[in-house]
């Protein structure tokens, strides 16, 4: 595949996803949201793939939703809803898919991004890796089901505190608070990315795509409920006149 997302089979059963919009910090456009949900489903279909790294090109993993497309995200609420539930779409074949998923994350995981790597069923950090969820400041609101996930991670208050305050973290702070796995050194990050997912892969398939989706499933529809409540929520931020006027003074 070529365009917004790339991929190349590393070996041993292992698929790597790569977002590429360098230029943009691999911000999300609708484009992109196509092609990587194409792609995740691809590998999902693919019984030679049994594990997947995601991961993105140049400096970034992903700066969030490219603010300077916002006017062509915002149409009327059919059309905004059906963006919003492309971002969905996403977050649904990382963590509903059978086949589990590997982050390898470095420079910038921001709102949609870093809800990605909360989706991921591992996640591994580069040193330098910062994060945040600048959502709410813009008037807008979370996706990605980390309204259901990122409580049961991190805690509630937490959960609350960082959705709320868009406060920026670092990779020792996610993974002392649970949220990736470990954190390496940046020229180590898509070997150790790849060589867990192959250990991943190594299993009997069967127990670990259960595995995958009891855990996914275990609060029942949990995650289904909390992503038609976050679309609904985005959709009306999107919406939102004032919306626009902040984020007209984005540069």
């Amino acid at each position: 595949m070529t365009g917004t997302v790339l991929t190349a089979d590393l070996g041993e059963g292992v698929r790597q996803i790569s977002l590429n919009r360098p230029h943009r910090l691999n911000a999300i456009v609708p484009e992109l949201l196509d092609d990587l949900v194409a792609a995740l489903r691809a590998a999902d279909a693919d019984a030679a793939v049994r594990a997947i790294v995601l991961t993105g090109e140049g400096r970034a993993f992903c700066s969030g939703d490219d603010l300077k497309d916002f006017a062509q995200q915002v149409g009327d609420v059919a059309t905004t809803t059906a963006y919003i539930e492309r971002i969905q779409d996403v977050t649904r074949a990382i963590v509903l898919g059978d086949t589990p998923v590997v982050g390898a994350i470095h420079g910038w995981a921001v709102g949609g991004g870093l809800e990605w790597v909360i989706n991921c069923d591992f996640a591994i950090a580069a040193e330098g890796t910062r994060f945040f969820f600048p959502e709410v400041s813009w008037g807008l609101f979370v996706t990605g089901g980390v309204t259901e996930i990122l409580p049961r991670l991190v805690g509630l208050q937490r959960a609350r505190e960082l959705i709320l305050f868009g406060e920026r973290f670092d990779a020792g702070q996610a993974r002392d608070w649970g949220l990736i796995r470990e954190v390496v050194p940046a020229d180590d990050l898509r070997a150790r990315a790849a060589a867990l997912a192959a250990r991943i892969a190594a299993l009997p398939p069967g127990p670990v795509s259960d595995l995958k989706r009891i855990l996914a499933r275990r609060h029942g529809a949990g995650l289904d409920a909390a992503l038609a409540a976050e679309t609904e929520a985005t959709v009306r931020g999107f919406l939102d006149p004032q919306t626009a006027r902040r984020i007209a003074t984005f540069d």
